[in-house]
């Protein structure tokens, strides 16, 4: 469990399916597509992968317990370079709780999980995601043209999206 000001980032349980049914089925970021569900009954099985994860972390509000987003990623091969993403319910955004919940999450990875590089990616159009990562002191380190697509157009070709990716090491993080 990691403890901010507003927030408690912890492993998610049984008792979050409600609140991440909430924030799953609204619309995404293309990168998240493959998390959205339409009924109760498919966020179950997304609930366990989040249960048994031990990077996923659900941001909840330390005043009720409410989760309002997550926190998550993947460690590389090497076991020091970590991939990191973070998913907010829009009904809680523009109030900084994405910055505080990241800023903690990274601290707990440097620091906890001695992960010596985190990195993010994100669409060229998703624009909260870049100040995020900027006000974390993630530096942009790459733009990879027509990069992945997650999204479909109306005939049914792939849509490749131009992607940013940011970057933090360690020893940048506690300068």
């Amino acid at each position: 469990m990691i403890e901010t000001e507003r927030l408690i980032l912890r492993r998610f349980n049984e008792n979050d399916l409600n609140d991440v049914y909430e924030y799953l089925t609204k619309a995404l970021p293309h990168c998240f597509f493959d998390m959205k569900v339409t009924s109760i009954n498919e966020i179950k099985d997304k609930l366990i992968e989040r249960i048994e994860d031990e990077f996923y972390f659900a941001i909840t509000l330390k005043d009720s317990n409410k989760v309002i987003g997550e926190l998550f990623g993947h460690l590389e091969d090497d076991k020091e370079t970590f991939s990191i993403c973070w998913l907010l319910n829009s009904k809680y955004g523009g109030k900084g709780y994405a910055y505080e919940g990241a800023k903690a999450y990274l601290s707990y990875l440097f620091k906890i999980k001695n992960i010596r590089r985190i990195y993010a990616f994100t669409e060229i159009d998703n624009f909260h995601s870049q100040k995020l990562c900027e006000r974390l002191g993630m530096r942009k380190e790459g733009t990879f043209i027509d990069f992945i697509s997650f999204v479909k157009d109306e005939t049914g070709k792939k849509v490749y999206e131009t992607t940013l990716e940011y970057a933090i090491l360690k020893k940048e993080w506690f300068e």
